[in-house]
This record gives structure tokens, sequence and C-alpha cells, in this order.
């Protein structure tokens, strides 16, 4: 873990900001290495830093795993309405680069989320090359048509306003409404658009995993702080 300034250190953490750094130390609310520092142009390893003696809250970076409910957008825009933020602790949303969510649920899709303040993370799991797996529970309001479990495996799909067609995905159909599709791209509104391309509108969606990580123990709007990757940026 690198060396930081410690105006940089207390702005990065989400404790003020690099501007109130002199008023923090000179308070002695900051302690390195157990002693006192005047200077926000001292240099300090985070993990060597204690604020109000406290050491700093996840120095390696945030990677939160939530439970999305219904009804809450995937935007740090107030103005669109409840959002997933407003159930976090607030110092997470002063971290900076900020904390933000990798990819989007609807407001009506439930299921799992990750959120980081790593920007490495966020371009490796939504970037297309990686493919990264995610299944989601569907309900539709029509019937299922036959044929849809290869139509989607194919490859050959192409929806409204798109000019390459979707990637193979594997549909499980559960029942004559409900259905278990896993994608490995992102597209907006992808699997909404999919199912409705075929006539049959969806009604219900919840995310049940993305790449290894599910929503085992947790209920809607509950969160769990997971470790960062190793090859993450320190």
């Amino acid at each position: 873990m690198k060396q930081l300034r410690l105006d940089a250190l207390l702005s990065r953490f989400g404790y003020c900001s690099r501007s109130e750094a002199r008023a923090w130390l000179k308070a002695g609310r900051v302690l390195v290495s157990g002693a006192p520092v005047k200077s926000p142009s001292d240099k300090a390893v985070p993990t060597n830093v204690l604020v109000d003696g406290e050491p700093i809250e996840h120095p390696h970076g945030l990677l939160v795993l939530l439970h999305k409910p219904a009804g809450l957008v995937c935007t740090h825009d107030e103005g669109e309405g409840p959002t997933i933020y407003d159930i976090l602790p607030p110092r997470w949303l002063q971290r900076n680069p900020p904390v933000t969510s990798i990819g989007r649920l609807d407001k009506d899709t439930t299921g799992v989320l990750l959120l980081t303040d790593l920007g490495e993370i966020v371009h490796r799991w939504t970037s297309p090359k990686h493919k990264v797996p995610k299944l989601y529970e569907v309900t539709v309001s029509a019937e299922l048509p036959p044929g849809l479990v290869d139509l989607f495996a194919s490859g050959t799909l192409m929806l409204e306003g798109e000019d390459k067609p979707c990637l193979p995905a594997k549909l499980e159909i559960l029942g004559t409404r409900e259905a278990r599709l896993e994608i490995t791209e992102g597209r907006y509104h992808q699997v909404k658009r999919m199912f409705a391309s075929q006539g049959c509108p969806v009604v219900r969606l919840h995310r049940s995993r993305f790449g290894e990580f599910d929503l085992a123990g947790l209920a809607p709007g509950e969160w769990r702080v997971l470790a960062t990757p190793p090859d993450s940026p320190r």
C-alpha cells in the first residue's frame, strides 16, 4: 500500500475535504503511528493512521454486496427518487472516488448489486470482454413460446435499435410464465427487451447471482462488505 499525503488521505476516505484537513490535524484528530501530526503535506500509509482514535475504515477500498430492494434507483441523482445510496453509511458516499454500483438494476428489479470505490473493479466487471455471468429469475405476463431456449442460445437474437445480436444466453424454463436466464452482457434493459421481443413482457425480475456472488444470508436492503480481490489497486 502506498503512502498518501494526509490531506489527500482524509479526503480519499471521506473524513473531510483537503482544505479542511489542516484544522483536523491542528485539533489532534489524526495520529500516524500513534503520534499527532500537523502538516497536511506529510505522508502516511493508511493502515498506520487513526482518525478520532479509530483506524481508517476499509483502507484497501470498498467492495460491497447489496441485496437491492424494489423501489430504489441506481443513481447519485436524488431528483430521480429514493436511491440505493440512501441506505448506505453516509461516510461511504464521501469517499473519493465515490462508491458506485457495478452496473445497474432497474428501479423495480431486485437482487445482487455490487458497489465499490475501486475504478478498476468497475471496469473489469462491466467490460463486455470479460463476460461476467449474471443470473436472473424472470416472470412474464404471457406464456413463454416454444423455441425460446434455442433462440436465446443461438446468438442471433437482435434487439430493436441494436446493430449486433445478443451473445448466446442460457435459458431454463421453470413454468409457463417463469424462467431463469443467464447472460454475459449488460445492455440497456437487456433481459426485459429480450423477452419483450418475443411477446412476453417482464413483470418481475430478480438477479440472483453476479459472477461468483449470490445473496445467501442477505434480506432485501441488507449488504455485506466483501474482501477486495488480491489484484485490486491499493
